[in-house]
């Protein structure tokens, strides 16, 4: 017969992973030494296998024994949530939900809100990704994406969070040492062949046609460093400028908006309902230009 893995055998050998010493492993179950060597030794028997090998940095684990450590951090969690749920009641939202967004609204936009509302939601787990694709929520990678666009895809649903310029802008440090302000003569830094039909794009493309970018770059957050190092001139949005210098008036005809999508088929889950409200509330733009 066949022995059967009780949460006893998994906290021990979630305590040697962590712990990698017998030392330590026994201070994390609170039990000696010798407690947690036997109990090793006896769990191997048992399995059949062996879970740990011994080398000079101390208890190196098998291929078992990790994963049979991850199943135990599954547990430890599920454990976690349980007593959350137990101390706040019926109504505590838990589950994970996958967040994606544009590199250029992370630091700007959604990590200020997401720190103003995530401590009030311990049982809610985000997994966040940065990316400009419309697919990932087509192809089920995510459950929310905020996307600037001017039209979102007929088949997610969302709320326009307000209305987006873009305004050509440069550092301090990279004025100074160009010494003047004629934008046709600057070093341009703009978004390659990835976004060829990004506004910024368009309005360059319209108003500038002499100028031929020094720089190109295979992301917006990059063009925006860019920007900032000093390196030269570019068309950003108009929620990024805090730190730099405005060098026209927003683009007029080139305007978009910020949008919070979701699946129609995600509404109904309480997890993603609950941060799509709470990032809807959070993040506001101004109104149209």
């Amino acid at each position: 017969m066949h022995y059967r893995i009780n949460h006893s055998d998994l906290c021990l050998i979630l305590a040697l992973v962590r712990g990698k010493t017998l030392a330590r492993a026994a201070e994390l179950l609170k039990v000696d030494v010798s407690t947690v060597f036997r109990s090793v030794r006896k769990l191997e028997a048992a399995l059949g296998t062996s879970l740990f090998e011994k080398n000079r940095s101390g208890y190196q684990p098998t291929q078992a024994a990790l994963a049979l450590a991850q199943q135990a951090e599954s547990a430890e969690q599920a454990l976690e949530l349980a007593q959350i749920s137990l101390e706040q009641g019926r109504e505590t939202v838990s589950g994970t939900v996958r967040l994606t967004c544009a590199g250029t609204m992370l630091q700007s936009l959604l990590l200020p809100a997401l720190s103003r509302f995530m401590p009030r939601y311990p049982a809610l787990r985000l997994e966040l990704t940065t990316s400009s694709a419309f697919a990932n929520l087509s192809r089920r990678d995510a459950d929310i994406a905020m996307r600037l666009t001017s039209t979102p895809p007929e088949r997610l649903v969302g709320n326009r969070l307000g209305s987006v310029s873009f305004v050509v802008c440069a550092s301090a440090a990279y004025l100074q040492r160009c010494g003047h302000r004629d934008l046709a003569a600057m070093d341009w830094i703009a978004p390659d062949d990835f976004l060829p039909d990004h506004e910024t794009v368009a309005w360059r493309r319209q108003a500038l046609p002499g100028v031929v970018p020094s720089y190109r770059c295979n992301s917006m957050i990059t063009v925006t460093e860019m920007v900032r190092a000093g390196m030269g001139v570019a068309a950003l949005p108009d929620f990024l400028l805090s730190d730099l210098e405005c060098l026209s008036e927003p683009l007029q005809g080139y305007d978009t908006a910020l949008w919070l999508l979701t699946r129609p088929d995600c509404r109904a889950l309480r997890s993603v309902a609950t941060l799509f409200s709470e990032l809807t509330r959070n993040i506001r733009l101004s109104a149209p230009h």
